[in-house]
């Protein structure tokens, strides 16, 4: 297996993460506008920002992400980190790079002093799960959302 490296993203990885936000919109069928996508890169770059976004690297080559944040918690003392986005680029799932993105924000998190990690999925991503299921324990919770404020919409 290669050795993996593991980051926070800097400004030159733009291209490089843009492929792969790309892909990961595409594989959830969803569309934005790229002024959301632009606003993420902005927010994942800025040090001020609770937006953080961790690379995984092979020889030099970005392949996969997982964006993440923290919030506060009236569960815990701690605050909450929330994987947000995880993603590994197609032609290199299977040799642990999504398992060492987790494991990175395990880590980070317990240096930052947060109490929780948790990310959700969709029921039918089986493979995504089945890496999950061997990380964490499934906390029976249903997600529900809604719509506040419409955001731009796509273009192209």
């Amino acid at each position: 297996m290669t050795m993996i490296e593991i980051r926070d993203a800097q400004a030159g990885d733009e291209a490089a993460w843009r492929d792969l936000w790309a892909a990961y919109l595409a594989f959830y069928g969803v569309e934005i506008a790229d002024e959301i996508s632009d606003a993420t890169w902005a927010r994942a770059l800025d040090a001020g920002s609770r937006l953080g976004l961790r690379l995984a690297l092979a020889g030099g080559q970005v392949l996969g992400f997982a964006a993440h944040h923290w919030h506060l918690s009236t569960w815990t003392l701690g605050p909450d980190g929330y994987l947000e986005d995880l993603y590994v680029a197609e032609a290199a799932r299977g040799q642990g790079i999504g398992r060492a993105l987790i494991e990175d924000l395990m880590a980070l998190g317990r240096r930052r002093g947060w109490a929780r990690l948790y990310w959700m999925t969709e029921r039918a991503n089986e493979t995504a799960r089945r890496l999950y299921d061997s990380i964490a324990t499934d906390d029976g919770h249903i997600r529900y959302r809604m719509v506040l404020q419409r955001e731009p919409a796509a273009r192209g």
